[in-house]
């Protein structure tokens, strides 16, 4: 049976599903759009710190205003509409809620988010990948324990990612590498929100909507997104990135067999089960003729010559030796696809990818000279950018996760392009998120 089906007899005979969203940006108006329609989905109250923005969002993204003219949650559950407010808490602690969705982007505030919810048990659908990269195999074996879903979120590529590879393995294929495809060139990694638009080509109209937040996109541009995703895919996945991290090749679609297999064979990996970001553009900034810059990708090795003719019998593309396939899509589509995780986790308490191990880490670097005492930026910003990392390189050097990078102040000098360190900053161990990432350092899990 299809989810759409267990969607439709859950409603008839309990109600529509109840959801609380916390942090309402571009991904948060997607999912909105998409579930103004969807009669089997009751959204009880969207939580945002600017209460303002999260009211233009629903006016935006199609919300008629008596939808979201609640004057409380109490309200909200009786009439079947929508509170706005600036209380995440409250939303969390709302009798009844069962879908928790942090779209805050912030590490931070998605750990302390998060935690609140699985005590409350509520499903957490975990939009913010840089919370779930900082320290998500703790939250999911807080969640297992609680018996509730901690669960990536479909429609973004992590998951996506994610799904590929289980098809993949499932039926009985050997991983070599799973991605996706990003506009990059190696001087994007200095980009900041003062020139990050001049790479991507929105109208001034679009700029002016309030959906575009230029330190978010920057991190696209300058790798850290990238990174964040690849570790996020790593921990839910068990692939192992490469010791030098991402590298970033451009790959048109009909090569991602014959690049995206290991040197040995004739590709470009350093390791076969691992995470690579390809490109859309080459190093000269010259387009690609099929590139990848909105899908995903796996490619796979066939264990059978009888496989490997069978490859070749159906038409999929596959490297010279025809034993390295690969199957990817082209596209994604964000949150309007969110109301998958949303009916996985409630209706087959099954997560759209979660993370099983600890094996990548994203590490901050500095983008120019840091001086003691400055505050770090965080993701996006002026400061620092993140590199993927495994995570035994990561911990040996004590390297500060990109997730801790913004709202602490620098206590040494660090050299534009150095890996900056805990020792470099004043970190506040009493902050959620400081002290359930020392937990996940320190091993103290049996994650499975």
């Amino acid at each position: 049976m299809n989810l759409h089906d267990l969607l439709i007899r859950r409603t008839g005979n309990s109600g529509p599903i109840k959801v609380g969203v916390i942090g309402v940006g571009k991904f948060a108006s997607m999912y909105l759009t998409q579930v103004l329609n969807t009669p089997e989905i009751h959204v009880v109250g969207v939580a945002d710190l600017d209460v303002e923005k999260a009211r233009g969002a629903l006016a935006r993204s199609g919300w008629p205003v008596e939808r979201y003219g609640a004057s409380s949650y109490v309200e909200a559950l009786r009439t079947g509409s929508t509170y706005v407010s600036d209380a995440a808490d409250d939303l969390i602690a709302v009798p009844g809620l069962e879908v928790v969705l942090e779209i805050t982007g912030n590490p931070v505030a998605g750990a302390q988010h998060a935690e609140r919810a699985i005590d409350a048990g509520r499903h957490v659908i975990m939009v913010n990948v840089e919370a779930d990269c900082l320290l998500g195999p703790v939250l999911a074996e807080k969640a297992r324990a609680a018996g509730v879903v901690y669960s990536m979120a479909y429609g973004d590529q992590p998951a996506l990612i994610n799904e590929l590879v289980d098809w993949c393995r499932t039926i009985g294929f050997d991983v070599v590498a799973a991605g996706k495809g990003t506009k990059y060139l190696p001087e994007f990694t200095s980009s900041t929100p003062d020139t990050v638009w001049d790479h991507y080509g929105f109208s001034e109209g679009q700029l002016a909507s309030g959906d575009f937040n230029p330190k978010m996109f920057n991190s696209f541009l300058d790798g850290t997104k990238s990174a964040i995703e690849m570790a996020a895919v790593a921990n839910a996945t068990g692939l192992l990135p490469q010791d030098e991290g991402l590298r970033f090749p451009p790959v048109d679609v009909e090569d991602l067999a014959t690049v995206l297999r290991p040197e040995a064979v004739g590709g470009q990996l350093t390791r076969c089960g691992t995470v690579e970001v390809i490109s859309s553009v080459n190093r000269d900034g010259s387009p690609l003729a099929r590139d990848l810059r909105w899908g995903v990708y796996v490619t796979f090795e066939a264990r059978t010559d009888y496989a490997m003719q069978c490859f070749a019998e159906y038409g999929l593309p596959t490297d010279p030796s025809g034993r390295y396939g690969a199957l990817y899509r082209p596209y994604h589509l964000i949150g309007l696809e969110l109301g998958v995780s949303v009916a996985s986790a409630v209706l087959r308490g099954e997560a759209t990818g979660t993370p099983r191990a600890f094996h990548g880490d994203v590490i901050a670097v500095a983008k120019r000279d840091l001086r003691a005492g400055e505050i770090l930026d965080g993701e996006g910003g002026y400061m620092v950018y993140g590199k993927l990392a495994p995570v035994g390189a990561s911990l040996a050097r004590r390297a500060l996760p990109m997730g801790l990078a913004g709202g602490f102040p620098l206590r040494n000098d660090v050299a534009a392009g150095d890996v900056l360190c805990y020792d470099d900053v004043h970190i506040d161990e009493t902050v959620t998120a400081v002290k359930l990432r020392r937990q996940l350092e320190r091993g103290l899990l049996t994650v499975s």
